[in-house]
């Protein structure tokens, strides 16, 4: 009789004590899949301030770069597939792009002093350049949670509830290492020599 007691009362203790693995990988998964949402939504944020600076830049510009319709129109098409990215990878290519528009139209700019001295447009320059700097960091950040999301999820025993959360992996934000090497838009706002170089280049 006793016999019985206790191997029932030995499963119900294994049953608990796996009912209560699966639920800690459970809340494991669901705390790094967050982490990794959120670090993703804060690029998002700066993104969209970008996106919103681009426009006064553009209208500053117009004024005083008139036959320099082409570079403009540069900026305003990746300024489009930016918004228009749906995930890290893309959003990662329309980046390149659009560094590399944003650095030839800055790189324009110094042929004409009178913008160059506008407040307005040094103001708009430097907030670009801050956004970009903050989007860069930021970017670390998300790839960094991303990879650690990536791999627990192919971890066992993850992976088995992982599959029951149908859990995929999450795309890096990486841009591609010759893209980065064409226009650093830090350089392009602040460094005099990187913008003789790029014009010299164009």
């Amino acid at each position: 009789m006793i016999v019985p007691i206790i191997i029932g009362f030995v499963a119900l203790v294994l049953i608990l004590g796996a009912v209560g693995y699966a639920v800690q990988i459970y809340n494991q998964l669901v705390n790094v899949k967050k982490q990794t949402e959120q670090a993703w939504s804060n690029i998002d944020v700066l993104l969209k301030q970008r996106s919103d600076e681009l426009p006064k830049i553009i209208d500053t510009v117009e004024q005083y770069m008139d036959y320099e319709q082409e570079t403009l129109q540069q900026v305003i098409e990746a300024r489009s597939k930016a918004q228009q990215a749906d995930d890290p990878e893309q959003q990662a290519k329309a980046d390149s792009e659009l560094q590399n528009a944003l650095g030839n139209l800055f790189a324009l700019a110094e042929d004409y002093p009178d913008l160059k001295a506008n407040e307005s447009f040094q103001q708009l320059q430097d907030r670009i350049s801050s956004i970009e700097e903050q989007i860069s960091d930021r970017r670390e950040l998300y790839n960094e949670a991303a990879t650690n999301y990536n791999t627990l999820i192919n971890q066992i025993p993850y992976v088995f509830v992982a599959n029951q959360m149908s859990l995929s992996e999450k795309k890096l934000y990486e841009v591609d290492e010759a893209d980065k090497q064409d226009i650093d838009v830090g350089d392009a706002f602040g460094n005099d020599k990187t913008k003789q170089t790029t014009k010299q280049n164009r």
